[in-house]
């Protein structure tokens, strides 16, 4: 069976900057295992992110004529359809600024024909918005224009700095997914939490819930009615009473799961303002800490298409370096 083609969505805008009619578009095998709503950013391109979100919400997206949240899943031949969107055609298209694009490129720890790897840097989201117009994937894009169907794998906090995987190809990109929901990736992360950790090896299982608090900030907790999520902590290093270096493998990729089961543990993530302990925080600054220690430090995988095993290790950077370096030396006195 060929596959369905795909319909390029209407063109025609209004005087007000809307799009003037619903459409429709058929999903290809190359959209196969993509979210709906990044399939809808990529062919929506002069659509504010925000609007893209508004409607998925509110249920004008339908998929085979069934309403679709955000996180569904294209399978071919779906036919996906879109609602009249405003456009911003009053001013042009800002770009991710030239330090940020070449600050990426520079980030890059490896490239192949199916993937694309960078130790991005803390405070740089991986996409835009929430208050952040451009982020890793908007950055690259404009740096790398012939990757035109370049795509996140996975995502880390703004925050969190360290490996992140993205895929060049989309057919790469359905079977990395598929690696991460059958949980074949090897995540591991290391953070620097406070006090000394006294439970030994520890895989902790709480499942999480995300809620949305007043001014749209978003909050996960631990609540039995959550998603699973397992995170299993190992202390590495300890620096008397202080604080513990920690390795931390997880299972489940929930938004802020390292740093919801550290605080759950009583040992919260140092620098984490939203999930820590201000006295620690405060403590650690003295050690130069002025963000949250937590870094992605390494990834391990089967390449898409081969049965070769893959791992990639980011060193931590200088400023959270540092911080171990002040720490060693306060503890010899």
């Amino acid at each position: 069976m060929t596959a369905p083609k795909q319909q390029s969505a209407p063109e025609s805008v209004s005087s007000g900057g809307v799009r003037a009619q619903v459409s429709y578009v058929d999903a290809t095998e190359g959209d196969a295992g993509q979210r709906i709503d990044n399939f809808l950013m990529r062919v929506l391109k002069h659509v504010p992110k925000s609007h893209v979100y508004r409607v998925l919400r509110k249920g004008e997206v339908r998929v085979n004529g069934k309403r679709a949240k955000p996180e569904y899943r294209l399978v071919q031949g779906d036919k996906v359809r879109i609602p009249p969107l405003r456009i911003e055609t009053e001013a042009p298209q800002e770009k991710p600024s030239r330090s940020l694009q070449q600050a990426l490129l520079e980030a890059v720890i490896h490239e192949d024909r199916d993937i694309l790897i960078v130790s991005k840097p803390a405070g740089i989201a991986v996409h835009g918005g929430s208050g952040q117009s451009f982020g890793v994937i908007e950055a690259l894009r404009e740096a790398r224009p012939e990757l035109k169907e370049l795509e996140l794998v996975h995502r880390l906090d703004r925050d969190t700095s360290g490996v992140l995987l993205l895929a060049k190809r989309r057919a790469a990109l359905r079977e990395l997914h598929a690696r991460l929901r059958e949980r074949e990736m090897d995540k591991k992360y290391l953070a620097l939490v406070m006090g000394r950790w006294t439970l030994g090896p520890k895989k902790i299982d709480l499942a999480l819930k995300t809620n949305l608090r007043q001014g749209g900030e978003r909050m996960v907790q631990v609540h039995p009615e959550g998603q699973t999520a397992s995170s299993h902590f190992k202390p590495i290093q300890f620096f008397g009473k202080v604080a513990t270096l920690m390795e931390v493998s997880i299972g489940t990729g929930r938004t802020h799961q390292i740093r919801v089961h550290a605080a759950a543990a009583g040992h919260p993530v140092l620098g984490d303002e939203k999930y820590g302990n201000r006295e620690g925080n405060n403590a650690l600054k003295g050690y130069g800490l002025r963000r949250m220690f937590l870094h992605a430090h390494s990834l391990g995988f089967q390449k898409p298409a081969s049965t070769e095993k893959f791992s990639i290790t980011a060193p931590l950077d200088e400023e959270l370096q540092r911080v171990l370096d002040n720490l060693k030396k306060a503890e010899k006195g």
